[in-house]
Formats: structure tokens, C-alpha cells, sequence
């Protein structure tokens, strides 16, 4: 709790226990009236000072305003009946104070929340020199520095493991709570969390430009993007609290004026003008002017603490609306670098093959033949390799332990003169023959990511009604992939161009009221997340444009987030909704029946703070999304 709610807690507590005190006070005329004032200072004075500044600058229609002159025109009514009951008055104050209370706990609650999650600002970064550990500020870091992150500390900046290992938590960014291993070659962002080993990392990018920066940057600057929802409901409060005013004074002056000049009744001034005050009690708009902002807070503040980034609420209104999910393939659903995906036809084991291929091809810098090293996943020993000859468009004939191993495509086997058998499958084929006898061949793809299919599972049952892939990809490959993860249509070989138009083309075509999100990683990715109703980019191995142009970042650039952020939205504005439906029909139903005289300040009190209380109860509900 701050200073300045543990201020306002002593203040309702020193309130209502004077209140207590003067019921047993037996006082009348002005020294109980006097008595009375100092509880209705004590927790009323900064509302009265509000009201009052309001008034000066000419922003008279807000809660301050309807809550001082309820209460003074309370007070009022009871010097002009002569009743002494100075009681109601006092409760509508402390029990709007208690109201005010609970929404800043509330309020703080959600930026801490989201503030211990965006905790990740590293202070300083380890620079080594002469020997010794330097800390020096992360923005003055050149790229290409070699920086040094000590179990314990935070990573300041991005860039690539140079030596050591160690496990990183990195539940701040992407909202997995298992480590991460990393070792030299590795990339690494910053903002994770060194666990155990000594890291020297060289960076690939400036401080203001590596993640933790782009993070803070996003979550800092969503609030200010508003949804339809909130600019709704301010344009709502603008119309609607002025005009409860004219109401309440319509309400005080034209029954009786008309009971005394046209029936020629008693006026009854009193018990009208007290039906006023408690229809203005009662009309206060605090519920939606605090609960739907806050909902849409925590909502941004519960996605972040899953892994997704949202840039402002209107995205987040927009994301639940998301009908059509169209992806791009490399870096997206597959994991966009080459592996081994599987040895065919071979004629000995799979690891001796795997052994013989990943010697021979030992000297190359080629892609395919990291993919063989990785694969083998040991170290090599060049010296027992010789004579290597390198065919150019071929492949690679050497000998291993001195024994003829040729790698490579099928016009290499036919150079050789050894008959091969095709291979069906989509991918780099590597034909591999062992003393000039044909051994089998390895094939060497693109790997779909682990939970790629099943994300895709999931967004048809989250409601979405059409998958599209779009893919700069050969159409036999393409296909395959969209086969294997059961995605509804598949555009293949598309220039970034033509990714826009099949996006432009499904956007005319779509319900009118659905949305089409666009999820991709690549800088040729930009055009098509902006073009999109939605644009949705993954964030730790992304292209800085791709994440400057989506409207959603995935910060541990699982497809399965989709689906989650999809559910994240839809929660938050279902509970938006909730709110607005329950706020303003409990207040138009007690507004009514103060109108008629059938309710009462204890009532208003309920109108106005309970239907709050109850509503930011609700919009915190959107900071938990674990079982989402």
C-alpha cells in the first residue's frame, strides 16, 4: 500500500470513528452541526477542493462535482428541515472514499503486477577490461563488444554466445517457466536471467534497440492507444453526466412548481430536492469511467505475463474479433533452418551413415553440411578424412579411414555410374555411396515446429472458422507442411507482393464484422502485418521490422501462443462487456426508482460504490490467464 492510501485509510478510519463517537453525543443546533462538519472535512475535503477546481477551469461534470453537491445539499436540506440527520451526507462521502480506495489498490495492483514483469531494465552491463569487470551504462555499449552476464544478472543487450554455458530463465519475456539452455553460436536476447554458468556475449545490437528496449517501449505506450470500448464509454460519460444534472435539477424544481401552480398542492420542496440529490448520488459514472479501463489494463498486463506482447487495447478488441488466421511458413510454423528429417533405403545403420556424411562433408561452410554436423552431434576429427574432392553442383567425394564415400545430388551418382533410388519426399536429397556401392540418401528439410499442429488444433476450436498458409515455398513443399498441420488453404510460391494481395484478396471477401490476422517473423513479413486487420510477429527470433510493424508480438514465437492470445482478448472483452451491461443497467434501474422516491441515499451509496466495487472486482479477473 503507498503513502498515499495508507493517508486515505487512516483518514476514512479516523471518519467513521467520529461518526460512531457523535451518535452518543447528545448535541443540537449549530454545535451539533459544527460537530458533524469536522468527520465531513476530515474525509470529504479533497473531493470539495476538486469540485471547486473543476468549477474554476470549467470541467464541471465529473464525480467530484455530483458527489459535493449531493452531500452539501444534503447537509443543506437537514439545516433547512432543522432535523440535525447530518449522517447520510457523511456515509455517501466515506463510503465513496472506501470506493476510491479500493480502485487505487486496485489500479496499483495491475501496474505492479505488470511492473514486476517488466522488470527486466538491466542497470549495467560487465565489460572486461585489464583483467577486470567494468560496469558501465547499456547504452553506452558498441555493437560487436564482448560483455559479460554473471550468474544472477539480467542480460542487458542482445547478441550471440562467444563461450561459456549456462541455463536461462527467461518466464519474464515469454511466460515459460523452464530454463533455457544456451551454449557458444547460441543467440541470446536480453532481459532474460543468467541462472548458473559465465557467459561472454558479443553484441549484435545497440541497448536501445535490442528487445528488452523494444519490451519496455510496447508495454509502456500500450495504454495510449484506446479501444472502441473505452473511447465509447468516455464520449458516454461526456454526454451522460451533464445530462443526469439537468435531470436532478428537472427533478428538484418542476414536480413541485407544478403541484403549487397547476394543482395547487403542497410543493413538498424538501422531500423533491432530496430526490435529487439521491438520483445524482446514485448517477455517478465512476463503475464504467474506472472499470473499463482497468479491464483493459489488466488484460494487456495478463497477456504480457504470458509471453504476449500487446501494443494497445485496441488491438486487443481487435485480436477478439480475429475470425481468419493466415501464417507464413519459414520461421513461422516451421523452425526455418535445415535438419535432418530423415535417412532412406540405407544399407547400414542410421548413425554410421550420419558419421560417414558429416566427415565428408567436415570442410564445407554449406548450410546442408551443418545440418549433417548437428546431426552426427559429435566432434569431428578431420584427420581421419582425405583426399577430398569437391564437384561443383555434385557434391563432395573423400575418403574416410580410407575408405571412397561420395555425398551428394543424383547427378553425382551418375557421374559415378551408381544407380540410386529417388527419394519422394520434400527436401534436400543427399545420395550417399560407400566403395562405390550405393548406401541410401538423407533428407534434409525444413522442420515443422513442435507445436505447430497442435496450434492449429487449437485455434479452430478458440472459434477461428479459416487457416491459410502463405509461403514463398515450391508448391510440393508447401503442401506437404499445410497437409501435416491440417491447414484449411495454401498459397505457394509468393513473392512479399503477392503475400499482400491474397491478404488484400481474403479481406474483401471476409464477414464484414470478422477480422483476419496475419502471424509472421520476417522482414519480407512487414507489408503483409501491417495490411492485415491484425498483424502478429514472433518476438525473440524476429526481424526488427516484422516486430515494428505487428500489432502483437509472441515473445517465445510459439504458434500455440496464437490460439492463447486469441482467448486472452476474448476474455478481456468479455468481461468489458460484463461490466458495461451490469453498470449501466443497475444504474438506470436505481436511477428510476430515485426518481420515483423509492430509494434512498443508502441505496445511492450501493449505485454508486457497490456497482464499482463490484465491477473492478470483475476487470481484475483479466490479470489471470494461466488456464487459458
Amino acid at each position: 500500500m503507498t503513502k498515499k492510501q495508507k493517508k486515505m485509510l487512516l483518514r476514512i478510519l479516523v471518519a467513521a470513528a467520529l461518526l460512531v463517537v457523535l451518535h452518543f453525543v447528545a448535541a443540537d443546533g449549530w454545535l451539533r452541526f459544527a460537530l458533524y462538519m469536522v468527520p465531513y472535512l476530515v474525509i470529504g475535503y479533497d473531493i470539495l477542493i476538486k469540485a471547486g477546481k473543476g468549477i474554476k477551469n470549467r470541467q464541471i461534470f465529473d464525480e467530484s462535482f455530483l458527489m459535493a453537491i449531493a452531500t452539501v445539499g444534503a447537509i443543506a436540506l437537514a439545516l433547512y428541515e432543522k432535523s440535525g440527520d447530518y449522517t447520510e451526507a457523511i456515509a455517501v462521502m466515506l463510503f465513496y472514499q472506501i470506493g476510491e480506495l479500493f480502485q487505487s489498490y486496485a489500479v496499483g495492483k495491475s501496474r505492479r503486477n505488470i511492473s514486476e514483469l517488466m522488470d527486466i531494465r538491466p542497470d549495467y552491463a560487465n565489460v572486461e577490461r585489464d583483467g577486470k569487470l567494468e560496469k558501465i551504462d547499456p547504452d553506452e555499449v558498441a555493437v560487436g563488444t564482448v560483455i559479460v552476464a554473471q550468474p544472477g544478472e539480467k542480460v542487458p543487450i542482445d547478441g550471440v554466445v562467444v563461450e561459456g554455458e549456462s541455463s536461462l530463465n527467461t518466464a519474464a519475456l515469454t511466460g515459460e517457466s523452464l530454463p533455457r539452455d544456451v551454449k557458444p553460436d547460441d543467440e541470446i536476447i536480453s532481459g532474460c536471467i543468467n541462472m548458473t554458468g559465465v557467459l561472454k556475449i558479443r553484441t549484435t545490437k545497440e541497448f536501445g534497440e535490442s528487445t528488452v528496449s523494444k519490451i519496455l517501449d510496447l508495454v509502456e505506450n500500450a495504454s495510449s492507444k484506446k479501444s472502441k470500448s473505452e473511447n465509447f464509454i468516455s464520449k458516454f460519460a461526456r454526454v451522460y453526466t451533464p445530462a443526469v444534472c439537468a435531470a436532478a435539477l428537472a427533478l428538484a424544481f418542476l414536480p413541485p412548481l407544478v403541484s403549487m401552480l397547476a394543482l395547487g398542492l403542497d410543493a413538498q420542496w424538501d422531500q423533491w430536492i432530496y430526490r435529487a440529490l439521491t438520483f445524482l448520488v446514485i448517477s455517478c459514472p465512476c463503475a464504467l469511467v474506472i472499470s473499463i479501463p482497468l479491464s483493459f489494463f489488466a488484460g494487456i498486463g495478463g497477456a504480457s505475463r504470458a509471453g504476449v506482447l500487446v501494443k494497445g487495447s485496441n488491438y486487443l478488441e481487435t485480436l477478439s474479433q480475429t475470425k481468419i488466421v493466415m501464417f507464413d511458413k519459414t520461421g513461422t510454423l516451421t523452425q526455418g533452418v535445415f535438419a535432418v528429417n530423415g535417412i532412406h533405403h540405407n544399407e547400414m545403420e542410421n548413425a554410421k551413415l550420419i558419421e560417414y556424411a558429416a566427415l565428408v562433408e567436415s570442410s564445407s561452410s554449406h548450410p546442408i553440411s551443418k545440418s549433417l554436423r548437428q546431426a552426427y552431434g559429435k566432434e569431428i576429427d578431420r584427420s581421419r578424412v582425405t583426399d577430398v574432392q569437391e564437384i561443383s553442383g555434385n557434391g563432395i567425394i573423400a575418403k574416410v579411414d580410407g575408405i571412397e564415400v561420395a555425398a551428394g545430388n543424383n547427378k553425382l551418382m551418375e557421374r559415378l555410374g551408381i544407380r540410386y533410388i529417388n527419394c519422394h519426399s520434400v527436401g534436400t536429397i543427399i545420395h550417399m555411396a560407400i566403395d562405390g556401392k550405393y548406401a541410401g540418401h538423407i533428407v534434409i528439410s525444413d522442420t515443422i515446429k513442435p507445436h505447430a499442429q497442435e496450434a492449429i488444433a487449437a485455434l479452430k476450436a478458440a472459434g477461428v472458422d479459416k487457416t491459410v498458409m502463405l509461403t514463398g515455398d515450391i508448391r510440393k513443399a508447401a503442401d506437404q507442411a499445410a497437409a501435416a498441420l491440417g491447414i484449411d488453404e495454401v498459397f505457394s510460391e509468393l513473392l512479399p507482393a503477392g503475400k499482400v494481395e491474397k491478404v488484400e484478396e481474403a479481406m474483401q471477401h471476409k464477414p464484414k464484422k470478422a477480422k483476419l490476422a496475419f502471424v509472421g517473423d520476417g522482414i519480407n513479413d512487414a507489408p503483409v502485418l501491417r495490411r492485415a486487420d491484425i498483424g502478429i510477429a514472433m518476438g525473440a527470433m524476429g526481424s526488427d521490422a516484422a516486430i515494428e510493424a505487428a500489432d502483437v508480438v509472441l515473445m517465445d514465437d510459439d504458434p500455440l501462443s496464437v490460439s492463447k492470445a486469441i482467448r486472452i482478448s476474448r476474455k478481456c472483452l468479455r468481461i468489458v462487456y460484463e461490466n458495461i451491461i451490469f453498470a449501466i443497467g443497475i444504474k438506470f434501474i436505481c436511477l428510476l426508482l430515485g426518481a420515483l422516491g423509492m430509494a434512498n441515499m443508502w441505496l445511492a451509496i450501493f449505485a454508486d460504490v457497490g456497482v464499482m466495487i463490484l465491477a473492478v472486482l470483475n476487470a481484475i479477473r483479466a490479470l489471470f490467464v494461466k488456464k487459458l
